[in-house]
């Protein structure tokens, strides 16, 4: 079982300028303990689950590409990107650069932002349109960043884009492109294409995870597709509790969910402090979880 830190929160008794340190300190430290992915979320406002929409919040992906910088050796991903923020010509040079300038470890995390972004979008002007055109430009926006992530540089004719040249050079350090992460456990339109495009998909928490992996491995039939050949990853927080109290019923989890057939844990990392509850899980929990 791998593991992977989200960093969602961003707040620092110094304000603005610690944030820096704070989040390459984060980043080093789970990759120095073995934690093999690192994402941010794609929100310019905070979220509720994590605080008010005041508090800090930074843009996904020049956060990225500083942690390109600080890093070396986890993949690094939004969790997941927002089809309406960026146009998909300019989201698959982003990617691609991030991929070029990280050595090759880029992945795009993609999904609707199904009614979650909408007041962040509406205060900034962003486009926010209903759901069902989200699907269908999550749709194009996949098949325009796996041309662009090929040697065909025809235009691409869609419903809502036109590309009239999908040139990408340099082109992705990763071969044959940087792996595709679809979130959203949306049994009819997500999990769908999942199956029809994704490498990986991210999966809520809860009850009905197996009936979600079930629902999955029905697409992949329908579509001729191999459902092992998809990564499945579960978004879990990672809470230790103040002195590792918690590692017991974590470790129990992630057998529950390799089980079941999950292969990677991302989570944000719980606890009044955040490093030290990261050096817990790498001291404690990760070691255990490579030998699931």
């Amino acid at each position: 079982m791998n593991l992977g830190i989200a960093i969602a929160d961003f707040t620092r008794p110094g304000g603005p300028t610690g944030i820096a340190r704070h989040v390459a300190r984060l980043a080093r430290t789970a990759e120095e303990f073995g934690f093999t992915r690192i994402a941010v979320m794609d929100h310019l406002f905070q979220i509720g689950i994590v605080g008010a929409s005041e508090q800090e919040m930074l843009e996904a992906y020049t956060t990225l590409g500083y942690l390109a910088a600080s890093t070396e050796r986890a993949e690094l991903l939004a969790l997941v990107t927002s089809v309406g923020y960026r146009e998909p010509g300019l989201l698959a040079k982003m990617i691609t650069t991030l991929d070029v300038l990280s050595e090759g470890r880029a992945a795009l995390g993609i999904g609707v932002g199904a009614g979650f972004n909408l007041a962040e979008a509406r205060g900034l002007g962003l486009p926010f349109p209903p759901v069902a055109e989200r699907f269908e430009r999550l749709e194009e926006t996949l098949r325009i960043c796996l041309q662009m992530w090929s040697d065909d540089e025809k235009p691409f004719e869609g419903r809502y884009y036109r590309l009239e040249r999908t040139l990408n050079s340099p082109g992705t350090v990763r071969r044959p492109h940087p792996p595709i992460l679809i979130g959203g456990s949306g049994e009819r339109k997500t999990l769908r294409l999942v199956a029809e495009y994704a490498d990986a998909c991210n999966l809520f928490h809860g009850p009905d995870l197996q009936h979600k992996l079930d629902v999955l491995r029905r697409h992949c039939d329908d579509v001729g597709r191999d459902y092992a050949e998809i990564e499945k990853t579960v978004l879990l927080p990672l809470d230790p509790g103040a002195y590792g109290e918690n590692i017991r019923s974590l470790l129990t989890e992630l057998r529950r969910l390799d089980h079941i057939g999950i292969d990677h844990v991302i989570g944000p990392i719980r606890g009044t402090d955040q490093h030290a509850a990261l050096r817990l899980l790498g001291e404690r929990l990760v070691p255990e979880a490579l030998s699931i």
